[in-house]
């Protein structure tokens, strides 16, 4: 087994790469080395070759720096793998090879044939594909990520440099690489559902992103594609891994606070999104809210039956040219007879403003503002502390972390989906139904905007 550790330390401009050999747990640090020297390297070593030339590893620019020369290194070249560390972001390559002959292909080299490990392919190289690729890469035991795909060869290159594995330009090559077990889709909304049935079709289990679609009959589309192919789907809806929100969820279903009467959610970004985005995401409701939608389902348990929302444009003029608001209440009355409100704003200039109570016949429970410290400032002009955490990439790391371990555990070890395709399509429905209460001004009920589910998905709950 081999592993490559590499990192990139801005502030002297070098690409550095560490080369860990296991067992001997000898570990070369180098600067200025290029990856493929590197592998030419590798294998040879792999072959026959019983040690390293550590000339061969100094003095060649990197060809990721646009041809810039860095200094020589001066620090020791040899330590234990343990003693490397840094805080600089990491990339890891992974060549998981049972035999000592060295891989033939870079599709092979990134796979996995271990039986307790999910070799998974990632369809999206934005923002949210590269904290699953870290994910994947970094964090998971039962992981393994085989390839990156994206329309866009910049991304595809530069996320697959930075997790050592295959850059592909079409995803449909992605899906029809037998190694690859699973795929994480975390494209543009719109191409979620086609994405979804193509991977089914193709034997993938698939962790999509939210929101599945916007339209319910194209998700019904999709979840019928996964149902045939009996294939898992589990919806990225990550606070549902939160530590936070799990604990607020155990409060209610060991009654600890009695029988939940009210459920009150707060969910205000730091901030607006482009105009470029508000054009195609569907709405505050449909891009923003959707997160507090599944989370009041989750933590009461039960089916939303009408919804009342109020909106204005505080802070974005213009945006409801778009057919959007800015700023929204929307109450909700469960069919067990709770009731709710979620509060959002695409602006709160303190910071990510996430918080949640829920109230009930014996007692109530609530979390608060994750902070980056604990420390309180108090003299006799004020006490104060830090604003939280700006964003959901700060609030919500672990969340990711724990989703996809779980994604995992659900294939290796059959357990139950726990976000799944028909838990993704119901808070579109309270979406739909929001929008259309804005509208008409007038409180809305479920059924006004839910479809018949097709016979196929009539009585499935949505586990494989």
């Amino acid at each position: 087994q081999i592993l490559f550790y590499s990192r990139r330390c801005p502030p002297i401009a070098t690409f550095r790469l560490t080369f860990c050999r296991i067992p001997t747990e000898l570990a070369c640090v180098c600067e200025t080395a290029t990856v493929e020297r590197l592998c030419s390297i590798l294998c040879s070593t792999m072959t026959g070759s019983s040690s390293l030339s550590m000339s061969a590893f100094v003095g060649s620019p990197s060809p990721f720096l646009n041809g810039s020369t860095t200094r020589s290194p001066t620090n020791s070249h040899c330590c234990t793998a343990r003693s490397v560390q840094s805080s600089h972001k990491r990339s890891l390559i992974c060549m998981k090879n049972e035999s000592t002959t060295a891989p033939t292909s870079s599709d092979t080299a990134a796979v996995s044939t271990k039986k307790d490990i999910v070799n998974i392919g990632i369809i999206g190289a934005g923002r949210i594909g590269q904290v699953h690729a870290d994910t994947i890469t970094f964090k998971l035991k039962n992981a393994n990520l085989v390839g990156v795909a994206s329309g866009t060869k910049q991304l595809a290159d530069r996320c697959s440099l930075d997790h050592g594995c295959t850059p592909y330009y079409d995803y449909m090559e992605l899906l029809e690489n037998p190694l690859v077990d699973a795929v994480c889709i975390c494209s543009a909304s719109n191409q979620h559902t086609k994405q979804i049935i193509e991977a089914a079709e193709a034997g993938k289990h698939i962790f999509c992103e939210k929101p599945i679609d916007t339209n319910l009959s194209v998700i019904d589309e999709a979840l019928k594609a996964v149902k045939k192919a009996g294939v898992k789907l589990q919806v990225g809806f990550n606070r549902r891994f939160d530590t936070n929100y799990r604990r607020v969820k155990k409060a209610i279903d060991d009654k600890e606070i009695g029988n939940p009467h009210i459920v009150h959610i707060t969910s205000r970004d730091p901030s607006p999104p482009p105009i470029e985005y508000v054009k195609s995401s569907g709405g505050i409701w449909l891009d923003c809210s959707i997160h507090d939608f599944d989370m009041a389902r989750f933590l009461i348990g039960d089916e939303v039956e009408e919804v009342y929302a109020l909106g204005a444009v505080n802070i974005t003029p213009g945006i409801e040219e778009y057919g959007d608001i800015d700023t929204s209440i929307v109450s909700l009355r469960f069919k067990n007879g709770v009731i709710g409100t979620i509060d959002n704003s695409r602006q709160a200039v303190y910071g990510y403003d996430q918080r949640c109570e829920v109230f009930g016949s014996a007692g109530s429970v609530a979390i608060n503002n994750n902070y980056a410290n604990s420390a309180v400032v108090s003299n006799g002009a004020h006490i104060q502390r830090d604003l939280p955490l700006h964003f959901f990439m700060d609030r919500y790391t672990d969340s990711f972390v724990v989703e996809m371990k779980d994604f995992c555990d659900v294939i290796l070890h059959d357990k139950p989906i726990p976000c799944t395709g028909i838990d993704g399509r119901a808070p579109v429905v309270i979406a739909l139904a929001a929008k259309k209460s804005y509208h008409e001004k007038r409180p809305v009920k479920l059924s006004e905007v839910d479809i018949p589910l097709p016979d196929e998905l009539v009585g499935w709950d949505g586990q494989a």
